[in-house]
């Protein structure tokens, strides 16, 4: 055990949509472990807020008529509601937007500002002529200069995953208009991130928590840094120190929330939150692989300009995937925290339970309503819940309570062997299998229990009977210490049932082994209730529906094609420079194109219609910024055009250069 206090970090829930089980990715392993490391002695302070700036929640607020502190208050109120029924407890959970975080952005800003690490720089950056206004983040989209894929202002989501800076994207569009965009010079300030990268190669090797959020940090380091533009030009956001006309970028203030957040906790608390954030700290953030980025390069740099240390440990989870489909909100494969789970009436523990135990913390996780049904039937109602409602039915009715004995060494030996294989598991932040340690516990109880038959036994040998009872009561006393942090409502129901009035949670995980003291039991009660065919089906049900109306309204779309759809293909003119048949096929070609700043491969299948000799010095139209196929095991990165079933090649009227964009 440490003597410095450890502080856990949730990545922020943005305040513009409801709570869904990929939140619960990142919230409810690190409860589990807040939970787990207090049992275990640890002082920890467990912090979280709602990230309430940026261009989506403005985008949303004005779709909805409200400002956007008003839809970041119900998006707040939302998910803190929403994680207290998920038992994920916070010691606080602050918003970005309040005084707080407004003043700690601020005087952070201005440290780097006075240290060196700010500049400022004129750019070019998007703007609307029809809307009158430039275009940051997420109001413009177009073409990522890195690697051709569509593209919105801060990322290529849907490409390389490249961060973008303002001026950076390419064919810029408006994306409330629609219309095209101008480039406009104007000054912002940008951080300095390229001065950190020895710095960051020195720290990086050395940071805890996962491989996944070091090895992806370091490889990014390696490559390049590029220097972040911080500032947008917005009226929500934290005002950039002596300017009134530009925000601080939310990537900035979201960050600092977390001290803001511990400062707004410590004040309550009587403690300095000083204390967390200065010097060598044990600061661990639990966050979404898609955030690694920022929490390990960004952000860390950001706190070493600013005087701050830098984080102990970063634990970034895998992503999540729902029955066997990529997670999308706009394709239907979406399970709401609320309207699909804790609102009809499923508990808290399930869920818990299998976000943890289905797979390592650091590999994609599949949610499925099935595989859920199995999980709780099979694990937790036939082994845990069956062992634990044996075992005290037993007691009770044979004994009325606990028997005055003491328990075998043997069982005191194998619960040490489970609490350190946990304990191990939990400082490698194993969170499955800490759970599977949990887990075989019980599978030992109900074997032991089934094996020595007390039920038997009593008939010839009562205190025989009573020992082996015993026994099985010293493992669920550890069961209901050890599982709390999984499933704290199932945990403290075991504890009651045990005789106890207080909360299991006040007590360490290493009373696992005290006595049990002799005393009357109260009738048990089943802990878990299975999850029913009828119920899975009718869940099962509502996602399919969800998914065949996403389908509806993608059909629907794609009867019309809105204007920045058509402007964000690349189509130019091409001159075809040599065409060869494909080995194999008789309709493919394998054509090289000379598109202007470059060459391109593409399979095309007009073999049937032209001669390699015909093609070649033919000008053709061409999608130059499809995603690269491969097409009879030849690589094709574009796509010619052509009309009819004879495939007549689309060719402008007037000879062009290659390369010309057509519009």
């Amino acid at each position: 055990m440490s003597d410095k206090p450890l502080l856990v970090t949730c990545g922020l829930p943005y305040t513009n949509g409801p709570c869904h089980i990929g939140h619960l990715r990142t919230y409810v392993p690190a409860d589990f472990y807040v939970r787990y490391m207090r049992r275990v002695g640890e002082k920890v302070v467990f912090i979280c807020g709602s990230d309430n700036h940026g261009t989506p929640i403005v985008i949303s607020a004005e779709q909805e008529g409200l400002s956007p502190r008003e839809l970041s208050e119900r998006y707040h109120e939302h998910f803190d509601r929403t994680f207290q029924q998920m038992r994920v407890a916070f010691d606080r959970f602050g918003m970005t937007d309040d005084v707080t975080n407004h003043r700690m952005t601020q005087s952070i800003v201005q440290r780097l500002i006075d240290s060196g690490y700010v500049y400022a720089q004129t750019i070019s950056q998007s703007y609307c002529p029809d809307c009158s206004r430039f275009l940051p983040d997420r109001y413009v989209e177009g073409i990522c200069p890195y690697c051709g894929a569509i593209a919105r202002g801060d990322e290529c989501d849907q490409g390389c995953g490249q961060h973008l800076e303002p001026g950076e994207i390419k064919d810029a569009i408006c994306k409330v208009c629609g219309a095209k965009a101008e480039y406009r010079d104007q000054e912002h300030y940008f951080f300095r991130l390229s001065g950190f990268r020895d710095s960051l190669l020195a720290y990086l090797p050395r940071l805890k928590g996962t491989s996944n959020a070091r090895n992806y940090a370091i490889g990014w380091v390696k490559e390049a840094l590029h220097d972040w533009c911080i500032t947008r030009t917005l009226d929500w956001g934290v005002p950039f120190p002596g300017r009134d006309d530009l925000v601080v970028y939310v990537w900035v203030d979201a960050p600092i929330g977390y001290i803001s957040f511990t400062k707004e906790w410590a004040e309550r608390a009587g403690e300095d939150w000083k204390e967390y954030w200065c010097g060598d700290n044990r600061v661990t953030h639990f966050i979404g692989g898609d955030i690694i980025y920022h929490h390990c390069i960004f952000w860390p740099a950001l706190l070493e300009g600013a005087g701050y240390g830098r984080p102990h440990a970063v634990v970034a989870s895998g992503m999540l995937m729902i029955e066997d489909k990529k997670f999308s909100k706009s394709r239907g494969y979406v399970v709401w925290t609320n309207e699909d789970y804790l609102d009809q009436g499923l508990p808290a523990d399930y869920l818990r339970y299998y976000l943890l135990a289905y797979t390592s913390h650091t590999k994609e996780l599949n949610f499925s309503w099935h595989i859920l049904q199995e999980r709780v039937n099979n694990e937790l109602v036939n082994t845990l819940g069956n062992f634990i409602y044996r075992t005290l039915h037993f007691a009770e009715k044979a004994f009325s309570g606990v028997p005055d004995r003491s328990a075998d060494p043997a069982i005191l030996e194998e619960i040490e062997r489970s609490l350190a294989a946990v304990d191990q598991a939990m400082r490698e932040y194993d969170f499955k299998n800490a759970v599977d340690s949990m887990m075989a516990l019980a599978a030992f109880g109900n074997t032991y229990i089934q094996n020595n038959a007390p039920w038997k036994v009593i008939k010839s040998d009562p205190d025989a009977a009573g020992q082996i009872i015993r026994n099985c009561l010293q493992i669920v006393k550890a069961l209901a210490l050890v599982t709390e942090p999984v499933m704290p409502d199932a945990a403290q129901r075991v504890w009651e049932m045990l005789g106890h009035a207080d909360g299991v949670g006040a007590h360490l995980i290493g009373e696992a082994t005290t006595p049990l003291t002799p005393r009357p039991l109260p009738t048990p009660a089943p802990l878990f209730a299975k999850l029913d065919d009828d119920k899975i089906q009718e869940l099962e049900g509502v996602l399919a529906r969800r998914v065949e109306e996403a389908k509806s309204r993608a059909a629907d779309a794609a009867k019309t094609v809105p204007f920045d759809t058509f402007a964000s293909l690349d189509i130019r003119i091409g001159r075809i420079l040599s065409a060869a048949p494909i080995p194999g096929s008789k309709k493919l070609y394998k054509l090289q194109i000379d598109i202007g700043d470059g060459q391109r491969q593409v399979v095309a299948g007009i073999a049937g219609f032209y001669t390699p000799e015909e093609l070649a010095g033919k000008d053709v139209a061409i999608v130059v910024n499809l995603e690269p196929a491969k097409i009879f095991g030849v690589e094709s990165r574009g796509m010619i055009l052509a009309a009819g079933d004879e495939a007549s090649l689309l060719a402008p009227a007037r000879p062009v250069k290659p390369g010309t964009r057509v519009r």
